[in-house]
Parts: C-alpha cells; sequence; structure tokens
C-alpha cells in the first residue's frame, strides 16, 4: 500500500514549471550507442576493405557476420539487414504476398512506418484493440476482430514487453491467417522462453540509434524460420534478385523476379549492428535494473501513481507511468509536463495511437474505436531510459514524482 509522501520541504518547492529550480539540472544520460567496441568496428571494416583494395559496399563479409550472430540469438533461422526498420515492416509484408485489398489486423498502438507498411503494399489495415490495461493486444483483441478477408496480422511488442504471440499465432494459424511480428521496440524480450520474433510466419526489426541493439542512425532486420518466406522477402528487399539460385547473374536483369525497391544497409552499419548486438543482454538487464527500481518507489511513495507491469523476460524501450488524475487537482497532462520540467526526460502524452491519425482514417477498414488503448495512453507518461541510466536517475524520477505530486495533491 502506497505510504503519504513524507512532508519534507518539497511541499513548499516552487515548482520548475512555475519558474523554480528542477530537481535535476543535469541532462539525463546521454547513451553513447557508438561506444568503444562499435568504434572499434567501424575502425575494423574500413581497414578490412582497404586491405582488400575496394570500398565497403553491402551484402558483404560483414553482413554475414552479423546476420549470422543475430540469428544465433534467435536460435535459427534466417536474416537479412535492410536501410530502416520500416523497410523490414514493407518487405515482411510483401513477402506473405497476400491477394490485393486483404485486410491485416495490426495494433492499435505503433509507429506510422508500421501502418504505411500495410497501405504501401496495397492492403487494408484493420485495428485491433489492446488489453486493458496494456499497450499490447491479446488474443481476445485478435479474434474478436477477424472477418471474412482477413488474410494475416501485424502484431507489435509495445514498449519493449512481449505480448501473447503464442497464443495468438496459434488462433491465427488454425483460421490461415499469416503473422508478422514486429518487434522493433522488443529486441531480446521474451515470452515461454523464447525471444519475440520467432513465433510468427516473419518478423521486422527497426535497429535505429534508439534501440536496444542497433545498426547506427537507422536500420532494420528482417527474419523468419520460413525459408521459402524468406527467400521472398530477400527479393523484395533487393529488386526482386533471385540470389539463392544456383548459378544467379546478379548483373542481369532478365532473371529477377518481379518489381521492387533496393531497401539494402550497408557493410559500415552492419558492423556496428555485430558490436551492439554483442552488449545487448548487458543493456536489458541494466534498462531492467532502472525500471525496477523506478517501479518500487513508485509503488511504495506515491499516492497518485502506479507502476505498469513488467516482467523480467522484458527488454525495455519506454516505461509507463499510470496517473490517477481523481488523486490531483490538474489533469495527465499538466503532471506529467511539470515532472519533465524538473529535468526528467519524458513522453507526456504518447500519440502513437493510429485511431486518432487524421490522415490514416481513409485508408482504414472501418472507424473502430480502441477504448483499451485509448484509456492507458490517456492514463499514462512514458519515462524514456537506457542502458546508462541508474540509481541516481532512479532517485530523481521519484523525487521530480514526488514534487509534483505534493503540489498538485487533492
Amino acid at each position: 500500500m502506497a505510504q503519504p509522501i513524507p512532508t519534507i520541504t518539497l511541499h513548499t518547492t516552487k515548482l520548475a514549471v512555475h519558474g523554480g529550480t528542477p530537481v535535476r539540472t543535469l541532462p539525463m544520460p546521454f547513451r553513447e550507442a557508438l561506444g568503444p567496441a562499435e568504434m572499434k568496428m567501424i575502425e575494423q571494416v574500413l581497414g578490412f576493405y582497404r586491405d582488400q583494395r575496394c570500398d565497403p559496399g553491402y551484402q558483404g563479409t560483414f553482413e554475414k557476420m552479423y546476420t549470422e550472430a543475430f540469428v544465433a540469438m534467435m536460435d535459427g533461422g534466417y536474416a537479412d539487414a535492410v536501410a530502416t526498420g520500416t523497410a523490414a515492416l514493407f518487405v515482411s509484408i510483401a513477402a506473405l504476398e497476400l491477394p490485393k485489398g486483404s485486410e491485416i489486423l495490426v495494433s492499435p498502438l505503433t509507429d506510422p512506418g508500421t501502418i504505411s507498411a500495410i497501405i504501401l503494399n496495397g492492403y487494408v489495415p484493420r485495428l485491433m484493440d489492446s488489453m486493458p490495461g496494456s499497450y499490447n493486444v491479446g488474443v481476445e483483441q485478435f479474434l474478436e476482430r477477424i472477418n471474412a478477408n482477413t488474410k494475416a496480422a501485424v502484431v507489435v511488442h509495445a514498449i519493449g514487453q512481449a505480448c501473447d504471440i503464442p497464443a495468438i499465432v496459434s488462433e491465427a494459424h488454425a483460421r490461415g491467417i499469416k503473422v508478422v511480428e514486429d518487434c522493433s521496440q522488443a529486441h531480446g524480450a521474451k515470452i515461454r522462453g523464447r525471444p519475440v520474433g520467432t513465433f510468427g510466419d516473419i518478423a521486422a526489426f527497426s535497429t535505429m540509434y534508439r534501440k536496444a541493439h542497433m545498426t547506427g542512425a537507422s536500420g532494420g532486420v528482417v527474419y523468419s524460420r520460413d525459408l521459402n518466406v524468406f527467400r521472398l522477402a530477400l527479393a523484395h528487399a533487393d529488386r526482386g534478385k533471385p540470389r539463392w539460385q544456383t548459378g544467379f547473374d546478379d548483373r542481369n536483369p532478365n532473371e529477377f523476379l518481379f518489381p521492387a525497391l533496393n531497401l539494402h544497409t550497408d557493410e559500415i552499419s552492419c558492423a556496428i549492428g555485430l558490436a551492439s548486438l554483442g552488449r545487448l543482454t548487458d543493456t536489458i538487464v541494466r534498462r531492467l535494473t532502472f525500471v525496477s527500481g523506478v517501479s518500487a518507489r513508485v509503488l511504495d511513495e506515491s499516492n497518485a501513481c502506479r507502476p505498469y507491469g513488467y516482467s523480467p523476460s522484458d527488454s525495455p524501450f519506454i516505461y509507463p507511468i499510470i496517473v490517477d488524475e481523481s488523486r490531483l487537482r490538474c489533469c495527465k497532462l499538466e503532471f506529467a509536463k511539470a515532472i519533465e520540467k524538473e529535468g526528467i526526460g519524458l513522453n507526456p502524452h504518447y500519440q502513437y495511437l493510429v485511431s486518432e491519425w487524421p490522415w490514416v482514417q481513409p485508408y482504414l477498414s472501418d472507424q473502430f474505436p480502441c477504448h483499451n488503448a485509448k484509456t492507458i495512453r490517456d492514463q499514462s507518461f512514458n519515462l524514456y531510459l537506457n542502458e546508462r541510466y541508474g540509481e541516481q536517475e532512479v532517485e530523481d524520477v521519484i523525487r521530480a514524482i514526488s514534487k509534483v505530486e505534493q503540489y498538485y495533491h487533492a
């Protein structure tokens, strides 16, 4: 049970949003995703190609090393590195080769790239709701949105937490529905002891600079355990080339299969990814330690906030704090913005609720109200985090919440 916040000097201290001194005056920790190991790999790839007397390109030695390491992490399967996470999603959906106009179920809280990948492949997004109190969909929400034209689902593992993908895939495959896992925010997260991405027909990962493992400013990975699906993904990522065919001539477009774009990444990015992947386990442990610290302290010390649920199998990307407005003299948004002004990195109002975007409305299958997703979004703000956040950041987050809560306490 939450205990009253100690009545120290916080209640008389002017909030930063009102011109007072913020709890934290230093910036939140710089991640340094391009650390010593990544810098060493950049030097190595440049030196390797200099010794080969050629410039670094794509689909070479370092991409092979990187994708092999990725597959090892996933305990088998096939992987291809591409230019962006959105490209990974586009290619993954294209590889399913569904009839044009098919409807694809999709999670309600996601990046525009997920939705655009569906639309630009010629399909119709059909929104699912999330589970009550969750950013993720469940099997019940999946089942209630299936119709006769449902051919696939893009299931997002939101905020670094695995959804119940084993149950969803089981129900989907029983009905002939394909499943794409969007693992962009959940590298290394697990459910039932298996990493996300290993359950569906194909999976897409974003490896942009804020993700748990990264390949530089932007990047992506396509992964599948189905060789036929994977080969189609390879071709869709590289101008329709059937590179797996014996005797294939890369310089003879007569042999290409279909129209497709060049969505390659490069050797330097793959070298960075190889180093970053090597410290993914440590990254997850450090991020979980921060989440665990914040969760425990919020549970013990706040009357107006409660922590979002988490598990040791998560791979945190952001971390929601749920606000009870009935205990405050302000709305959630005002409360969160005041905490942000105290020097805490956060998103006060997560705007990745697909059903609210005006531009997407003409493309959706229907005007489905995602009540659960909207409710959890409206009740929460999201703490930013990285693996360099430690005990001091936990302390500062709690002090900022306590200070603002003291002021707005109902």
